[in-house]
């Protein structure tokens, strides 16, 4: 996301989407973004920029990537042009048989057989992570995110946003988690892409620490307790400094000082933009409420330790909007003082409710925000449509159904 220095906070969002490259036969995973790039830029270059929507080139050959140009105020005015580049992208790779595929992560890939990284432009860094971390694994190859971009203008806006991101984080795979299959069977993780993502730096935990950002609210601070323990961590394993920045950090959601904005990649990528933009747009208001301090003294979020924090994000990993929230002091944040325990699903239930009254959200949003929340995240309709078959000509159907929905721009029903 290009970046403009003249934003403060909640002034736009910058949004990026990740899809697979697929087979429009056999759904196979299918390494063409390079193809598809050569065939808007005339050669292999790794971004293909425009007004509106640019696309761009990610780490595995059969993963491309759509992004704003430049944020933007309006998300809502994205809908139709993030819907129309993926037609024009489907339809270049009418030419190869292939078809894009959206959810977070391939239900059967092999990473560790069908992996082929960039190999053009930027490859030295790609071929840097894969010397260090082996980037055939599902964390690295097979992952296919949301990342949601937003500015801030100073250290003072820093914070606050950072504040109210921190807290947010462990409930968003209730809204966004949309990897329940991976390895052709149904996993114990509705997220099964942040479960791994969690872990896929393990070799230098400091890149992604506990997920959850640790408890800093300066850009001073952010340096000495983020960024410096991991440019020294990993100089060992990196002598020519090539990975040394500071989109080296793996946390759930990571500074980006380069461009005044704090980028939150906890997301699992949805069955289509509108509902990506969907939950972005909801993500947003509720930031906006939080660091309003509509609920409570948005001093204190800046209370909250990282552990307490990252049980709940990780109880959600798994279940998703099932978990039951028993922490009072967590849904004190939203205004909560009365409940006892809550599931994450009826937590953005009320969310959601209470922006409609304070924070309204577009209303191109309402209709694929209440399915989230009424028939589950994607990854529980995936698991319901199933009805544990998990064959491949079963997954194929529902998988293509999937691919039908990005191409159309519906969402997915149970």
């Amino acid at each position: 996301m290009t970046h403009s220095s003249t934003l403060h906070i909640f002034g736009g969002a910058g949004v990026e989407l990740e899809y697979m490259i697929v087979d429009a036969d056999s759904l196979d995973v299918k390494p063409l973004a390079d193809e598809v790039l050569k065939a808007v830029n005339g050669s292999y270059y790794e971004n293909y920029e425009k007004p509106g929507v640019c696309w761009s080139n990610e780490l595995a050959l059969h993963v491309i990537e759509l992004k704003t140009g430049m944020p933007t105020p309006a998300l809502a005015d994205f809908t139709h042009l993030f819907q129309q580049d993926v037609g024009q992208i489907n339809t270049i790779l009418k030419d190869f048989n292939a078809r894009l595929m959206p959810s977070g992560a391939h239900p059967w890939m092999d990473p560790f057989t069908e992996t082929k990284l960039w190999p053009h432009h930027y490859s030295a860094i790609y071929e840097s992570y894969n010397k260090i971390f082996d980037c055939r694994g599902h964390g690295w190859s097979n992952l296919q995110s949301a990342h949601l971009n937003l500015p801030f203008g100073n250290d003072d806006e820093f914070g606050r946003l950072h504040a109210a991101i921190r807290v947010l984080l462990p409930i968003l795979p209730a809204l966004a988690a949309s990897t329940p299959i991976v390895d052709g069977r149904c996993q114990d993780f509705l997220d099964y892409r942040m479960e791994v993502y969690r872990t896929n730096s393990k070799k230098i935990p400091s890149l992604t620490g506990n997920v959850i950002p640790e408890p800093v609210f300066t850009a001073a601070e952010y340096d000495t307790q983020i960024f410096q323990p991991m440019y020294r961590d990993i100089k060992p394993y990196d002598p020519d400094t090539i990975l040394q920045d500071e989109w080296l950090n793996s946390r759930g959601a990571i500074a980006r000082f380069d461009r005044s904005a704090i980028e939150i990649r906890i997301l699992d990528v949805q069955e289509c933009p509108l509902a990506d933009l969907a939950v972005a747009s909801l993500i947003i208001n509720t930031l906006k409420a939080l660091a309003d301090g509509l609920w409570s003294d948005p001093g204190h979020l800046k209370k909250w330790r990282t552990d307490a924090l990252a049980e709940i994000l990780f109880e959600t990993v798994k279940t998703a909007e099932h978990n039951t929230i028993s922490n009072g002091d967590y849904l004190n944040i939203f205004g909560l003082r009365a409940k006892g325990e809550m599931t994450t699903r009826d937590l953005w239930c009320h969310i959601l409710q209470e922006m409609q009254s304070h924070y309204p959200l577009h209303e191109v949003f309402l209709e694929p925000l209440s399915l989230i929340t009424q028939q589950g995240t994607l990854a529980s309709r995936i698991v319901r449509v199933l009805n544990n078959d998990v064959s491949r000509p079963a997954l194929k159907s529902v998988y293509g159904r999937l691919c039908d929905c990005l191409a159309q721009g519906d969402m997915f029903t149970a």
